[in-house]
């Protein structure tokens, strides 16, 4: 029984220091983030180079990562390591080329990229070493236009699987965030369109947006006015923000300017709230796979202490 009771008061403890995080929280606060890893994306024949996307797979415990050369998607480990890839096959989809510049997962294998210049999003299942015939998948003009808008459309796309919307950044001429209802078809969808925050040459202070990102799948925001941010990449001013979805406030940042000399063009996280970010190989012999992770606020380490205090009275009563 003794036994049991230190088992409780050590689980008591650790369900504590998870849920204190969440009591009030209003920002992921990337103020408190620090680079923790920074992996090579091999080339794998040039599907894996020149990164231009990433998204997490919850179910998978794995990332996907798409380049702008539109060869393909590759699933890799959390620390880049090649799991397996899936060519694409453009023919009859009109693409003049093949931007390959936005994707998330959707779960259960599915994922959805988007062609930048129609800002077309075809939704596909993954299936390592195969290959998806693009225009016979289930697709949506986003914009309900297919009307190319030559290298300044479409550059991040990201679900949010508490709503079932989407949420995707135009990168300039006019800069915009947007938010979706996409219903997917054979031939082609319907979309709903609503432009959230749009600029002439910039928005949030941002030169440029380069992918976007819900926080609805962090465990520690869930049921916070958090939950509902979202973060927002910008490669031309090297800025990773957090912003309120309704406002547009800049809630949290973190430069990315000291992180590398290669072009950030792609964000995800994960449900610890680990930022995963993939940087082009401009010029260089890979891509990157850039992780950043929180660092415990002081407040953490002292819920700590108490749950390995109760932990050692426990144990202290046990053997007495």
């Amino acid at each position: 029984m003794k036994s049991l009771f230190t088992s409780l008061a050590a689980a008591a403890a650790l369900a504590l220091l998870a849920a204190a995080p969440a009591q009030a929280q209003s920002s992921l606060n990337l103020g408190n983030y620090q680079v923790s890893g920074n992996h090579t994306i091999a080339s794998l024949g040039g599907i894996g180079l020149e990164a231009s996307a990433v998204a997490y797979a919850r179910d998978r415990g794995s990332l996907f990562v798409v380049g702008d050369e539109g060869l393909g998607v590759v699933e890799i480990s959390l620390t880049g390591q090649t799991l397996g890839t899936m060519a694409f096959n453009w023919s009859g989809t009109g693409s003049s080329n093949n931007d390959a510049e936005g994707l998330t997962y959707l779960g259960n294998g599915k994922l959805v990229v988007v062609d930048e210049r129609p800002q077309i999003a075809y939704q596909f299942t993954y299936a390592a070493g195969g290959s998806a015939a693009l225009n016979n998948q289930p697709k949506v003009a986003i914009t309900g236009s297919t009307t190319s808008v030559k290298n300044v459309g479409t550059e991040g796309i990201s679900y949010d699987p508490l709503t079932g919307h989407f949420f995707s950044v135009k990168q300039d001429d006019p800069a915009q965030l947007r938010e979706h209802t996409l219903n997917f078809a054979v031939g082609g969808g319907t979309a709903t369109n609503n432009v959230l925050f749009s600029g002439a040459s910039s928005v949030f202070g941002l030169n440029s947006l380069s992918d976007i990102q819900t926080l609805s799948g962090v465990d520690a925001l869930v049921g916070t006015q958090a939950a509902d941010n979202l973060l927002v990449l910008s490669l031309d001013s090297r800025k990773l923000i957090e912003i309120d979805r309704t406002s547009g406030s800049i809630l949290s940042q973190f430069d990315l300017s000291g992180v590398t000399t290669q072009a950030i063009e792609g964000v995800t996280i994960d449900e610890h709230g680990t930022i995963y970010l993939v940087a082009e190989d401009s010029g260089t012999p890979n891509s990157r796979l850039i992780v950043l992770s929180a660092v415990p606020e002081p407040e953490a380490y002292a819920l700590m202490a108490a749950g390995l205090a109760a932990c050692f009275v426990a144990r202290r009563r046990q053997r007495g």
